[in-house]
């Protein structure tokens, strides 16, 4: 069954949710969820780049206090009445921290993956997940996780 966009922030909030136990999840089983989430089908225009992944990270003080921010985003591309471009919905699922030296060390850092055009998840996430910088990520529990959608 493939799912409307518009579904997408629940969607990936149930994912989330399986993973929440009496505690705050480690960005580990944060990742997982998003995984998850990353391979349900949803209903996109049938063109090159129309449904996306994005791993961005960095230090940031975008509305608040400067933290270390690991941002998940699934993009997916809307089209018009006449099958043109209107804009893109990301739904985000951003995990911050406190920023540490480890972390500020790291400095900022972004890949895409478009599975319509090509890219396959797996190489896509493995690639991702043997950086060096991943060991330092993935055992930190989030000071904070948060979803939204937005439009570009």
């Amino acid at each position: 069954m493939t799912l409307h966009p518009a579904e997408a922030v629940r969607l990936l909030d149930e994912e989330l949710a399986s993973v929440r136990g009496p505690g705050p999840a480690r960005t580990e089983e944060v990742w997982h969820a998003f995984l998850r989430f990353a391979d349900r089908p949803f209903t996109v225009p049938d063109a090159p780049e129309a449904d996306g992944l994005l791993v961005q990270y960095g230090t940031y003080a975008f509305d608040g206090p400067r933290a270390f921010t690991l941002d998940l985003v699934r993009q997916f591309e809307t089209c018009d009445g006449d099958g043109d471009h209107a804009h893109y919905d990301q739904v985000h699922c951003e995990l911050r921290f406190a920023p540490t030296p480890e972390l500020e060390a790291l400095g900022a850092f972004d890949a895409w993956c478009f599975r319509d055009s090509g890219d396959d998840l797996a190489a896509c996430t493995g690639a991702l997940t043997s950086r060096p910088s991943w060991a330092v990520i993935r055992a930190l529990t989030p000071t904070a996780v948060r979803t939204y959608r937005e439009r570009v």
